[in-house]
């Protein structure tokens, strides 16, 4: 009964905010098309589609995508960090190894003075960590970015893969950052408006980020792709970081950024002429809402890259990560439970 009732209010307010915002301004085009529930008890994620898989949102929104990870994710992600077993873990916070195992698998019945103890032992944010144990991480108001954003979010497995087309408001062309797991799911959340890619920007080398890279250049094989040095992907441009890259009026600049894999980029655009206007950040599988990537390379590494864009890039800047809704800078540096 719980589960059914949770399900009808996240479908009742995607429908809510899909046909809230048919009149909004053309500033941000926003794909939601999917809620995310949990059996109890299991690792599995269920995908609902409402009508509306593609909205025009007005200058200021909230996504309602779902986050990428929950506590058991963050949890287990912390364990492997810092190298800890839940037995381990257990006997340095004071909770019962079950209760542990049970956060893991979803089955969260941690009070929140365990969830401190967990948080000081793992060192983590215990506001952000609080939040999510309550299905209440806070997302911000996306605002000021001077060009449309199209996520186009992607099933893979039992998750959902990002990708971003950046276009000129009212254009035909854009940028294209990472492919989705294959062509055809490409083509199905494909924004109708957009009409050709100046060029592919690839974050890292995984199926669910680039699998629709060989059918997209089947159809159209004229568009440069860039990645990340290393990625052993044929005909990919490698980037270090070495300056920008300018497309008419968008600047992207690549920012190296190893931890989840080793040959992993994120990109920064903006537009030049704008200069007070918020970039835009697509982070690949470098940090989420609420989390980060797993640190399959480095980990010391991918938090050291956290912490260098959460120190260089402004509290303006909007996050677009690979899995996940959109944040900001300000936010992750607020709440993310692996930004202490």
């Amino acid at each position: 009964m719980a589960a059914m009732k949770a399900r009808a209010q996240h479908e009742m307010a995607l429908e809510k905010s899909a046909g809230a915002f048919e009149n909004g301004k053309d500033f941000l085009l926003l794909g939601i098309h999917l809620a995310t529930l949990r059996a109890r008890g299991k690792k599995t994620k269920t995908f609902l589609l409402p009508p509306h898989l593609v909205s025009t949102l007005p200058t200021v929104v909230i996504e309602y995508a779902p986050l990428e990870d929950e506590l058991g994710d963050v949890l287990d992600k912390a364990m492997r960090h810092r190298g800890l077993s839940g037995q381990e873990l257990a006997d340095k916070a004071g909770v019962a190894t079950e209760k542990i195992r049970d956060a893991v698998d979803y089955r969260n019945d941690l009070s929140k003075e365990e969830i401190s103890r967990l948080a000081s032992v793992l060192m983590l944010n215990d506001v952000g960590l609080q939040a999510l144990s309550q299905s209440h991480y806070p997302l911000p108001e996306i605002a000021g970015l001077p060009f449309c954003l199209h996520p186009l979010r992607m099933a893979h497995g039992i998750g959902v893969a990002n990708a971003y087309v950046v276009a000129k408001c009212g254009g035909t062309s854009g940028l294209l950052f990472d492919t989705g797991p294959d062509y055809a799911q490409l083509r199905r959340v494909w924004p109708k408006t957009i009409k050709r890619i100046d060029a592919v920007f690839l974050t890292h080398a995984e199926t669910e980020h680039i699998g629709g890279l060989a059918g997209l250049r089947a159809a159209d094989g004229r568009m440069p792709v860039f990645g990340p040095i290393g990625c052993g992907e044929d005909r990919v441009t490698a980037l270090g970081e070495s300056g920008a890259l300018t497309f008419g009026n968008f600047e992207v600049r690549v920012l190296q950024t190893p931890g989840h894999s080793e040959a992993h980029n994120s990109y920064v655009i903006r537009v030049p002429k704008i200069s007070d206007a918020p970039a835009l950040l697509v982070s690949g599988d470098l940090i989420f809402a609420g989390s980060v990537g797993g640190a399959f390379y480095c980990h010391r590494r991918l938090i050291d890259n956290i912490r260098r864009l959460m120190i260089d890039l402004p509290d303006t800047t909007v996050i677009a990560p690979g899995h996940g809704p959109l944040t900001t800078i300000k936010n992750e540096r607020m709440f993310n439970p692996f930004v202490f």
